[in-house]
C-alpha cells in the first residue's frame, strides 16, 4: 500500500526533494518557510552523500546551488519573498550557464520586509525571470500539500530535462497547511541523478576535454546565439509542460481564474454561485510559466467574462488578458498585504460579472 502521512507543506516539499535524489540544500531561515530548511536540517545529515548547509545569507545559498549544480548534483535552495531577491542575481546565473536547479519560494506579503502573512505578490518576480536579462525559470504552483510533494518531484525532473531553473511557487497558507500526503510506492531515497550530465564538472580522469560552465560571453554575436538558443528550448518547455486544471468550464458563461491557495477559495465561491444559477467555471494554472494560453484562449470564445482571484493587486490578471488578447472583461477580485478573500468576496465579484 502506498505510504500516507499527515504533514505541513513545507514538510512534503522537503521530503520530495530528498525522494527525487537532491543530496545539496543550501538555505538561510525565513518565515514562513523555514520547516524546509528544519526538515533538510533533520535528515539529510542522515542520508549518504546528503548535505545540509545553513548559508550566511540567501545571496551565499544560491552561488552553493550554482557550485554544486555544475558538478551535476540535484541541488536546492528555498526562501520566502525578500530573500528570494536576495537571490536574483544567482537566478540569472543559473540561467546564463544553463545550470538546473530547484528554488522554492513561500511567499509573503510585501514590498520590503513587509510581513509575514501569506501573499502571492511575487508573480511578477517568478514569471518574468526574478533577475536580469533575457530568460525564463520554469514555475510550478502548487494549491495543496499533496501538490507541493507532486510538483516538487516535477520540478527536479523539468530542471535536469532542459537545464533550467524551477521555481515551486507557493504561500504561507500551503506552507503551513496540514493535509495527508500519499508517497509514491517505490521507495527512491537512494537515486542517483535521472539523466546523464555529459556537461558536469566532474573531472576529465583524462577521457574527454574539459567542460567549461560559464556565462561571460563577450563576443556579442555568441551571447545573442547563445540567448536564441536558449529561447528555443523554451519554446520546448511551452509546447510539452504547460499544465493546468479545468473545473465546470464546459458551460460556464464566467470563468474564474486562480491558482495555488486562492484556488481553494475560488472552488467553493463557484459552488455557492453554482447553487444560485450561475454559470460558473474555474481555470486553475498549474504552471505559472509556461502559463496556459491556449485553455484561456478558447474560454474566451464561449466565456463572458473572467474572474481573477489573486493575493495580489492582479499580477496574473494582466496574464489572463493578454492571453484571451483582450477579448472579454477581466474582473479582479485582489486582497494584499497577507489579506486572505473570503468565498463570499468572490462570490461578490462573481455576482458582480454575471450583471454584465
Amino acid at each position: 500500500m502506498p505510504e500516507k502521512v499527515l504533514m505541513k507543506g513545507n514538510e512534503a516539499i522537503a521530503e520530495a526533494a530528498i525522494r527525487s535524489g537532491c543530496r545539496h540544500y543550501f538555505g538561510y531561515p525565513i518565515t514562513p518557510q523555514t520547516e524546509i530548511a528544519a526538515y533538510m536540517a533533520k535528515r539529510m545529515p542522515k542520508l549518504e552523500d546528503g548535505c545540509f548547509l545553513q548559508a550566511e545569507s540567501e545571496i551565499a545559498a544560491i552561488n552553493m546551488v550554482i557550485g554544486a549544480s555544475a558538478a551535476g548534483k540535484r541541488a536546492m535552495t528555498s526562501s520566502s519573498s525578500p530573500g528570494i531577491a536576495l537571490k536574483s542575481e544567482g537566478l540569472s546565473y543559473l540561467a546564463g550557464c544553463d545550470l538546473p536547479a530547484v528554488v522554492v519560494n513561500i511567499q509573503r506579503g510585501g514590498p520590503g520586509l513587509g510581513g509575514i502573512q501569506p501573499s502571492q505578490a511575487d508573480y511578477f518576480q517568478a514569471t518574468k525571470g526574478g533577475g536580469h536579462g533575457d530568460y525564463h525559470m520554469a514555475v510550478l504552483a502548487p494549491s495543496g500539500v499533496q501538490e507541493m510533494f507532486d510538483l516538487t518531484c516535477l520540478a527536479f525532473d523539468i530542471a535536469d530535462r532542459y537545464r533550467i531553473t524551477s521555481m515551486v511557487l507557493s504561500d504561507g497558507i500551503l506552507g503551513q497547511m496540514m493535509e495527508p500526503v500519499t508517497f509514491p510506492e517505490e521507495e527512491t531515497l537512494n537515486n542517483a541523478v535521472p539523466v546523464e550530465k555529459s556537461w558536469a564538472l566532474t573531472g576529465t580522469h583524462g577521457l574527454r576535454p574539459p567542460n567549461i560552465v560559464n556565462s561571460l560571453l563577450m563576443d556579442p554575436l555568441e551571447l545573442e546565439r547563445s540567448v536564441v538558443e536558449r529561447f528555443a528550448r523554451y519554446g520546448e518547455i511551452a509546447a510539452r509542460e504547460t499544465r493546468w486544471e479545468e473545473m465546470l468550464t464546459d458551460d460556464a458563461d464566467i470563468v474564474i481564474a486562480a491558482y495555488g491557495a486562492t484556488a481553494r477559495i475560488a472552488a467553493n465561491a463557484l459552488q455557492a454561485a453554482r447553487a444560485q444559477g450561475i454559470k460558473v467555471g474555474l481555470l486553475r494554472p498549474i504552471t505559472l510559466w509556461p502559463f496556459p494560453k491556449a485553455p484561456l484562449l478558447e474560454l474566451a470564445q464561449r466565456a463572458k467574462a473572467f474572474v481573477c482571484v489573486e493575493l495580489s493587486m492582479g499580477q496574473m490578471a494582466e496574464d489572463v488578458e493578454l492571453a484571451i488578447r483582450c477579448q472579454k472583461p477581466v474582473l479582479r477580485c485582489t486582497r494584499t498585504g497577507g489579506v486572505v478573500p473570503s468565498p463570499d468576496e468572490v462570490l461578490a465579484k462573481i455576482l458582480e460579472a454575471a450583471k454584465g
